[in-house]
């Protein structure tokens, strides 16, 4: 269970955290666990440091002020949607409060086997196997989509309102933007002209008539957050992107993991129409383009970055 290979300090406002700090937190909070090894994860996320904790347990630990939000989104939800899912998602042994100069909440959770999907380019020959990852992340899909929606929580909580779920004109200007500084990264690996083009496209797409009532969405379904065992879905990963809105954006996931045949069914399966599954790939496209912000310390993320915007562009026929 990892994530992207980090090669260097990922924001400006970056907490500094390292084996001895996540060790002297451990000793003080959880004295049952003194004897255990602690070893930072060379693949991490973009959110939290991830720390193995023997063999069994994973530490997961904010990396920018404000990050102790999300820690407790997923305490509060995970145990409420976890049981709806068809898939394993973290189970949360503990949330720690800070300490050891540490300024925020930390969680401990159960380490969970698995392979991260393989991320499929235009040339990625068609595999008859993706089709079941397809069906099983149609499944994951819906299930979230339909779980049941409290009402205090659509209404009042704050943390369960994020920019993924608005519509998908609200982010114009910023795609527009980050066009623009991928620009100034030099060759970049797709044509951003093309880009620039499927996005105006994008911008006329017709929204819903009517707002519909605010779903639950995953909002970072990635091939980084997702698990595998023998090619079937098994776990999806960090929900610090939970929210409630327009669940387009989890549509995002075909133009990563999918190739054509495997991405024509999870759209069977999940029966969206022809305007709601071209949002999808337009947010497939706008989350591609903030790639930029990572380009020198995220490899791995950059090269699955790269991939879906060129299977956007293939899919939209830009890419000759």
């Amino acid at each position: 269970m990892t994530s992207s290979v980090v090669t260097g300090v990922l924001h400006d406002d970056e907490i500094p955290v390292d084996t001895g700090l996540v060790r002297a937190l451990v000793d003080r909070a959880m004295p049952d666990c003194a004897d255990l090894p602690v070893r930072r994860l060379e693949a991490s996320g973009s959110s939290n440091a991830l720390f193995r904790l023997g063999d069994d347990l994973l530490i997961r630990l904010p990396r920018q002020p404000g990050g102790s939000a999300t820690i407790a989104k997923e305490a509060r939800w995970l145990p409420v949607l976890g049981p709806v899912l068809p898939v394993q998602v973290p189970e949360i042994i503990a949330v720690f409060r800070p300490g050891c100069g540490y300024p925020e909440h930390w969680s401990v959770v159960r380490w969970i086997d698995g392979e991260h999907p393989e991320v499929v380019t235009p040339e990625t020959p068609a595999d008859p196997r993706r089709e079941d990852l397809a069906a099983d992340l149609a499944q994951l899909v819906l299930a979230l989509h339909l779980a049941e929606v409290p009402g205090e929580a659509a209404a009042t909580d704050p943390d369960l309102h994020w920019y993924r779920g608005e519509p998908l004109s609200a982010m114009d200007t910023v795609t527009r933007q980050n066009i623009a500084r991928c620009r100034a990264l030099g060759d970049f690996g797709f044509d951003l002209d093309a880009a620039g083009r499927l996005w105006e496209e994008a911008m006329r797409l017709p929204e819903p008539k009517d707002r519909p009532a605010p779903r639950w969405y995953h909002g970072d379904l990635a091939a980084e957050n997702l698990l595998t065992r023998e090619g079937r879905l098994a776990a999806v990963l960090d929900f610090g992107g939970l929210a409630l809105g327009d669940p387009a954006v989890d549509l995002a996931v075909a133009w990563e993991v999918l190739d054509p045949p495997a991405r024509e069914v999870f759209r069977s399966r999940l029966g969206v129409d022809d305007a709601t599954w071209l949002r999808g790939r337009a947010w497939a496209l706008s989350i591609t383009l903030m790639i930029w912000y990572y380009w020198t310390t995220m490899p791995q993320r950059r090269s699955s970055r790269i991939a879906i915007g060129r299977n956007v562009l293939a899919d939209a026929g830009y890419l000759l």
